[in-house]
């Protein structure tokens, strides 16, 4: 079977892909929105949202949301991020309508209780604290600040412990209200279900959502530049990075074949060269990052307050030497990797309807699988050098934290790579 699509009235796209060997089902809630819609008094007020919509309807409390989908067995859940924000529900097939009725339940029902949004500020301000409190999340949220510094994409998901604490409870519904609507919303299945029956289910309880739906943002505009914070931690958290491809650039597959073959796992180059040769570090990796209009490209690892004076200089020259054709066995191998990733992919409900979700907010269409190996089939030795030229080109962003009176000067580093950085 193949994926389907149909659009209600209101233009709300309901998707299915089926897969018939299994008992459950996967659907979703995927709006096109979330920290980049933000201004920046409300930051955080996307994951805010996200949050508060599980604490009572017009119909049901917090509690009986979460005891009607345990009832069946069901697991509820939901994810804000910088461009989508996701609420979704897996269950056996039998128990889709329950389903789709508590997601339109909680996004066109529910009525932000002040005392509930009182209790979830405590949680959410929890939740910042266990972040805060890990160094290799905070690393990341740093790093962004840094790449895009002043704009809605450089602020974190989290927001910050100020404006959780005092953020109006008109501010949560004005978000929802301006940016949720079928214009910027998908509902994703897969699993066992029939297409047609979800389209009547969702219909009945979606077709009152207004049509209306304000995705626009700021464009990103890459600056770079370095944060560093000096701090009693066990291990140098560092991330080093540049401008990276969008969705829709020509060198998307590009990137992240290079990416996985640079540090991408246990075979990659600086996993090979700095953990596995030279012991200098228990955790190395890159990563592609793409969005809309822009990305992230970068390196991080974690290591010790002696070991990241040797070990930048081996860094930059990894990445000096990857601007130089690797071989076909490397390629080949990180090729590999990128399509079991993908096809693994296709045994999880969950991960098949995430996917279906986001290709239709980012391109508007379902992308078979067959054409994304083909894609990744098609990169070559060179085309992995010259995008390694193009990105690392641009200009550097760093962020460190932890025992850093041996890490070099952002000059050196930025010599080392033969870039520059801002100041």
């Amino acid at each position: 079977m193949s994926v389907r699509l149909s659009r209600l009235a209101n233009g709300l796209i309901v998707a299915s892909d089926p897969m018939d060997s299994v008992e459950s089902v996967s659907v979703g809630v995927y709006v096109g929105v979330g920290t980049r819609q933000e201004r920046a008094a409300h930051n955080g007020v996307a994951h805010i949202l996200e949050h508060m919509a599980f604490k009572g309807t017009t119909t049901r409390t917090a509690r009986d949301i979460a005891e009607q989908v345990e009832a069946v067995g069901g697991i509820m859940n939901a994810h804000t991020g910088r461009e989508q924000t996701a609420y979704y529900v897996k269950l056996l097939r039998e128990d889709l309508k329950l389903g789709v009725d508590l997601l339109a339940d909680i996004l066109l029902n529910s009525v932000f209780d002040p005392d509930e949004l009182e209790r979830e500020r405590g949680v959410i301000l929890q939740e910042l604290g266990q972040v805060e409190d890990t160094p290799d999340d905070v690393i990341f949220d740093r790093f962004q600040s840094a790449a895009y510094p002043g704009q809605s994409l450089g602020r974190p998901v989290l927001g910050s412990a100020e404006i959780i604490k005092s953020l109006p409870r008109q501010a949560v519904i004005d978000f929802q209200r301006r940016h949720y609507g079928a214009a910027t919303m998908v509902i994703s299945a897969a699993g066992r279900h029939d297409h047609d029956k979800l389209v009547e289910m969702v219909e009945k309880a979606f077709g009152g959502l207004p049509a209306h739906g304000d995705a626009q943002h700021e464009p990103a505009r890459y600056a770079g530049g370095a944060t560093r914070e000096d701090s009693e931690l066990e291990q140098v958290h560092f991330v080093l990075g540049y401008p990276g491809v969008s969705f829709a650039d020509p060198d998307y597959y590009a990137a992240s074949t290079l990416s996985t073959l640079l540090g991408g796992g246990m075979s990659s180059r600086l996993f090979q060269e700095i953990r596995e040769k030279r012991g200098l570090c228990y955790t190395i990796s890159s990563f592609a990052a793409s969005y809309l209009d822009g990305g992230l490209f970068g390196v991080y690892t974690g290591t010790g307050e002696s070991e990241i004076a040797e070990l930048m200089p081996v860094l930059a020259e990894e990445l000096v030497k990857v601007a130089t054709p690797p071989p076909e066995d490397e390629v080949r191998r990180a090729r590999a990797q990128m399509k079991a990733g993908l096809l693994m992919s296709l045994e999880s409900t969950n991960a098949r309807s995430d996917t279906l979700a986001s290709q239709l907010l980012i391109f508007g269409r379902p992308i078979p699988p067959e054409e994304v190996t083909r894609k990744i089939d098609a990169v070559t030795a060179e085309d992995v050098a010259r995008v390694a030229r193009r990105i690392f080109s641009g200009p550097l962003t760093l962020a460190a934290m932890g025992p850093l009176g041996q890490l070099e000067t952002n000059a050196k580093i930025a010599e080392r790579l033969g870039t520059s950085i801002a100041v």
